[in-house]
């Protein structure tokens, strides 16, 4: 007779003693465990239970930090789950169709984050690991970040067209409106409706819309309702868009804005995407820019990663620096040594607006005399030698302008496209909902 291993005999065991055939110790001793289970099924994979309870116990901590009253677990088990099935779908659809983040890609935007925290990569890692963070783990939610950004980036963002005759119908009544530079601070609650939703799956959204409508206008908490309702990415974050013009809101919300008072909530709004609350959290007064300082700019940079240290990377651009005031020529050392784009053209960075640069670049920058080559400086994309050519003030030019037109319009639009994609490749995605059926 074969000898049975042992975790067959206790798996044997195990299934009597859920079956109830036989009652033993090893039955009575045992404490209750809550079985992992598949919750859906997504394309040709799973999500389990105890994936989905990870993902909720991260969101939760976040929300507790932030102060966030919550809904009860089983429907921030249903939001979650969503969130879980929509982000698989991207991941399988950017497998399906060629995208991937390699580890060069991956070590260089980690070494970004290193960065902007003042470590140098294995610091970095060090740092998480003593903080209980497995750093294989932390490396593939990175990849797994930079992957969705890109999807939306290939998907959405770059085929977003913004004609000519858009901008001058939006500079039209931008004069016609007298430019108001007020901002507005919105939460929304986003209900989803499928690309091909029948009468009653609309009517079924339309009542859970006014549901929330009538909890929010009796005083519950939005953020909390955003997280019980909304199917938006941003549900558990309470909905909030940040301060932005009316030019920068989708259509629908920048109408709806214009006409609540801090603290109301509008009506209930229908859109192609599904039905939408939206509550004015606040209301402030901008201040137009007549005109700006640019400055002429170029740069040598050397960036820091797990072969090159900071301190290797200082030194190198100390012996630039050196020879450089010793006569050699800036862009011909930018074009042996920096390491970016601006290379190939002695490292010239052209006209920079404020804002144009990141602030550790824009604070040494500014600082400088003309044709003055700075200290070494370090910024999240390494470190840097920096000389300013030329310095300008300029109304904002017309170009400018049609540029702040066409961005503004990018962002109206950008949010109701992402919200229109993620919502066809839901429809065309196999999903089997398991936690629904329990």
């Amino acid at each position: 007779m074969i000898a049975m291993p042992n975790f067959i005999r206790l798996f044997s065991v195990l299934l009597l003693c859920l079956s109830g055939l036989f009652v033993s110790p090893v039955c009575v001793a045992a404490e209750p465990v809550e079985a992992d289970h598949i919750v859906a099924v997504v394309g040709g994979e799973v999500i389990t239970y105890y994936e989905l309870r990870n993902r909720l116990d991260a969101a939760l901590k976040q929300l507790q930090k932030q102060g966030t009253p919550l809904p009860s677990q089983d429907v921030l088990e249903r939001q979650m789950l969503e969130r879980v099935i929509m982000d698989r779908a991207q991941l399988q659809y950017a497998k399906d169709t060629g995208l991937q983040i390699d580890d060069s890609q991956l070590d260089q935007a980690i070494g970004r984050i290193a960065a902007n925290n003042k470590m140098s990569p294995p610091q970095f890692r060090l740092a998480l690991e003593k903080d209980g963070i497995e750093y294989t783990k932390f490396r593939e939610e990175i990849r797994t970040e930079m992957v969705m950004v890109r999807l939306r980036e290939r998907e959405v963002d770059s085929k977003l067209v913004i004609s000519d005759g858009e901008i001058d119908n939006y500079l039209a009544n931008q004069v016609a409106g007298g430019g108001s530079s007020e901002e507005y601070q919105l939460a929304h609650i986003l209900l989803r409706a499928p690309e091909s939703a029948s009468p009653e799956q609309l009517q079924k959204l339309r009542l859970r819309g006014e549901q929330a409508l009538k909890r929010a206008r009796a005083g519950e908490n939005f953020a909390q309702l955003t997280a019980a309702f909304s199917d938006a990415p941003d549900a558990l974050k309470g909905g909030d868009l940040g301060w932005r013009s009316l030019e920068r809101l989708p259509a629908l919300y920048a109408e709806t804005a214009a006409r609540l008072q801090s603290g109301e909530v509008s009506e209930l709004l229908r859109s192609s995407a599904g039905f939408h609350l939206v509550k004015l959290l606040g209301k402030r007064g901008g201040s137009a820019l007549a005109s700006v300082q640019q400055t002429h700019v170029r740069h040598i940079l050397v960036r820091i990663n797990e072969v090159v240290s900071e301190t290797d990377a200082r030194h190198k651009l100390e012996t630039v620096r050196e020879r450089i005031a010793n006569g050699v020529d800036f862009a011909e050392q930018a074009r042996l040594y920096s390491q970016d784009g601006s290379a190939a053209k002695g490292g010239d960075l052209g006209w920079l607006n404020p804002g144009d640069t990141v602030p550790e670049f824009e604070q040494a920058m500014d600082v400088l005399k003309i044709n003055e080559v700075s200290p070494v400086i370090k910024s999240p994309f390494g470190v840097h030698l920096i000389q300013v050519l030329e310095r300008r003030e300029r109304d904002v030019s017309v170009e400018r302008e049609r540029a702040a037109a066409r961005q503004a319009l990018r962002e109206r639009k950008l949010d109701e496209a992402y919200q229109d994609w993620l919502r066809q490749l839901r429809d065309r995605t196999y999903v089997e909902n398991r936690l629904q059926e329990q």
